[in-house]
């Protein structure tokens, strides 16, 4: 990709540990752009879930409590108590209800948050394509960006949600334990120490390896990129000719295979530690359990607490233990899933064109074909690279004037368009259109002033009227409108032969989609670029290169007779399509070697001579 580095997206986790819990409270920083965002998707869904989180966080509590005395009464009922069996049914019917209700909240804790996960995952998925809308050229051209995006979209769907919900979980949990405390402190209060000591080990490993996990997961985005290209080179229509022919399968498979090894080693030795240190501090959480259990066991026996006493320690502390460990782990999960968002936020908080404040008003010139475009000393350089694209270029472009650009891939011809179009700003120099700098005008509106067809166009797996339609969106439905741009673009001949004329699927990608050949398509963008038939300049972007050089003869005079008044500015390698226009710049370099028109130039017996003669000789 041109203008980026396949530098890693995020800084690696500090390494001690003081600085990564430091580093940890920046992280949470992401929880109130998270939780606006779990608001904006469902504000009655945020509601519910905090009611029933409430409500079961206080019910495990009431359940050991019911369960304790109903021991009790057993024991009593067991020593002659003779109103205690009547006392047992009724606290049994208790705790029953009281499981029916816990057993309630659960599914309505797990139905809420089923339908917050496609609330929220739709809502950002939205935010994700919009602030694809609104980035540049350049954006794309960026690898870095590009990883930005990937990782956002990746984890879109899971990361908000699961950080929204390990934050209600602390918060029920915290609750929970709360009211276990109070019953553990009334039988012994060093046990709640205990239970807190025998937790936090968990609690570091958790967040060490998070982290971890972390780095592993977006580090990998450049090579998962490449994982998935080698992918797309194996399954799509586009590529399947050249692998068939050249024997590519067995080494795209191979690469493929290697880099999944790679990253499946990667996965097993992080889940390898998970189970190692799962397993240590398992143990070391089971030895304080079990010394617990046999003081309590002790102190029943010897009568100075009772049998109800000791199920309710027991299950109290146990229940308590996981209680705390899944606070310090849902705190060690929303640490992930907050480094997760800060690469969401990130992407969604790239500047942009349309958000980056400018000195000047938007301006817009008079709409219509009397606006000029000059160049003045033009310069431009890619993000990244040394080498001027384009250097000192200086062009004035009046209404009605056909410009021809030739020269060498990498000349500059394609990068000229993209600055024109405001794909890109310069990086010295000014772009006037209309006398008004480019700069200052709306990129709407500019760009909607402008028709082009492009040398890698768009195949759409739309039916023929949107293929063509699209290229004036507010007219997609206008088939006189599409009737014509396609005559006028050479595609009416190919319509007439589809089944379904206008309203036949194209491509390969959906149910009874026509395939079409590499001409086909390319008169059918022509077209597209043609939808715009009161734009003010039409740019032809290698227009011809894969039609006959009869289609290519019909295509200009109809491109001649709809641009008489208009700035035109077409881009090929054939010359004869190239001697039509008015002048022609020749690049080199990025700089413009030579200007004038087809004779001048042939009189003048320099580059675009020489590269005429040359193409000539290969027609004779």
């Amino acid at each position: 990709m041109r203008g980026g580095t396949l530098s890693p997206p995020v800084t690696p986790p500090p390494p001690s540990l003081r600085a990564r819990l430091k580093n940890a409270g920046i992280l949470f920083k992401q929880l109130p752009g998270t939780f606006r965002l779990f608001w904006q998707a469902s504000p009655r869904g945020a509601v519910v879930l905090g009611l029933l989180t409430l409500v079961a966080a206080v019910l495990p509590a009431g359940i050991a409590w019911v369960g304790k005395l109903i021991v009790d009464t057993v024991v009593a009922a067991a020593q002659g108590d003779t109103t205690a069996h009547t006392r047992v049914l009724g606290l049994v019917a208790t705790e029953f209800a009281l499981m029916v209700g816990s057993a309630v909240v659960d599914r309505g804790l797990t139905l809420t948050r089923d339908l917050l996960r496609a609330h929220l995952g739709n809502l950002l998925n939205e935010r994700i394509l919009q602030k694809a809308l609104e980035l540049e050229l350049k954006h794309f051209e960026d690898s870095d960006t590009y990883d930005k995006m990937q990782n956002a979209r990746r984890e879109a769907n899971a990361r908000p949600l699961s950080l929204v919900m390990q934050a209600f979980s602390i918060v029920r949990n915290v609750i929970t334990l709360s009211t276990y405390a109070v019953l553990l402190v009334s039988l012994s209060p060093w046990s709640v120490l205990v239970l807190l000591a025998a937790s936090i080990p968990a609690f570091i490993a958790e967040a060490r390896l998070a982290a971890e996990g972390f780095r592993l997961y977006s580090w990998r985005a450049p090579e998962g990129r490449k994982l998935n290209y080698l992918e797309w080179i194996l399954t799509r229509d586009s590529t399947v000719k050249e692998v068939k022919l050249f024997g590519l399968g067995p080494l795209v498979l191979g690469r493929y295979r290697t880099l999944f090894q790679k990253f499946f080693a990667e996965d097993r030795a992080l889940a390898r530690k998970r189970m190692a240190w799962g397993l240590g501090l398992g143990l070391l959480s089971l030895a304080a359990f079990y010394g617990c259990y046999l003081f309590v066991a002790s102190r029943a026996a010897a009568g100075n607490i009772s049998v109800g006493d000791m199920v309710l320690y027991l299950s109290v502390f146990r229940q308590g233990q996981a209680a705390f460990q899944g606070i310090l782990t849902s705190v060690g999960s929303m640490y992930e899933d907050a480094l997760f968002m800060s690469n969401l936020f990130a992407y969604l908080d790239i500047p942009t064109v349309g958000e980056t404040p400018r000195v000047l008003p938007a301006l817009s010139p008079p709409r219509g074909p009397g606006n000029a475009i000059e160049l003045r000393d033009v310069s431009f350089r890619y993000a990244g690279k040394d080498a001027w694209a384009l250097r000192n270029v200086s062009l004035t472009l009046k209404p009605g004037q056909k410009l021809a650009l030739v020269g060498e891939n990498g000349a500059g011809k394609s990068t000229l368009v993209k600055l024109l179009l405001r794909m890109y700003e310069p990086t010295e120099g000014k772009v006037l259109y209309g006398g008004v700098d480019t700069a200052a005008m709306d990129v709407g509106d500019l760009r909607g002033r402008f028709g082009a067809v492009f040398q890698d166009f768009v195949r759409y797996q739309f039916n023929v009227a949107e293929n063509i339609g699209l290229g004036h969106v507010a007219a997609l439905e206008d088939r006189p409108r599409i009737h014509r741009a396609a005559e006028q673009g050479g595609a009416n001949t190919v319509i007439e032969t589809l089944p379904g004329q206008y309203d036949t699927m194209l491509g390969g990608w959906f149910e009874k989609g026509q395939e079409l050949s590499s001409g086909q398509w390319q008169k059918l963008a022509v077209s597209r670029a043609f939808m715009r038939d009161d734009a003010e300049v039409l740019i032809l972007d290698e227009p011809t290169a894969s039609i006959d050089a009869e289609a290519e003869h019909a295509l200009f005079e109809r491109f001649q007779a709809l641009a008489a008044d208009r700035i035109a500015i077409v881009i090929s390698h054939r010359f004869s399509t190239v001697r039509m226009a008015d002048q022609i710049a020749v690049l080199h370099n990025g700089t413009v070697q030579e200007l004038g028109s087809h004779d001048e130039l042939m009189a003048l017996d320099g580059r675009y001579a020489h590269l005429f003669r040359l193409q000539a000789r290969g027609y004779q």
